[in-house]
């Protein structure tokens, strides 16, 4: 078994899930069909991406999701979206 991935969310580390089942148990009940969807979908060439997509998802970082609304905010409101 591969050594466990880790992240720091908050200042604090934590594991990151890194495999299908992990993964799929960390996510919120109401996200997990759309997680099996995306992996059973994929191919050969994006099975990486579509992993470390949802294996982010599964470990949420309040802070950079803040940051990411205030860019998109930003973004529209540059572009007169807003």
């Amino acid at each position: 078994m591969a050594e466990p991935l880790k992240t720091f969310v908050g200042g604090v580390e934590v594991e990151v899930p890194n495999s299908i089942p992990a993964i799929r148990a960390a996510l919120p009940e109401e996200r997990r069909e759309d997680f099996d969807r995306a992996v059973n979908e994929a191919g050969v060439h994006d099975i990486h991406a579509v992993m470390r997509h949802w294996m982010l998802e599964a470990v949420p970082d309040p802070e950079a999701e803040a940051l990411l609304e205030r860019l998109a905010a930003d973004e529209a409101e540059r572009r007169g979206v807003a």
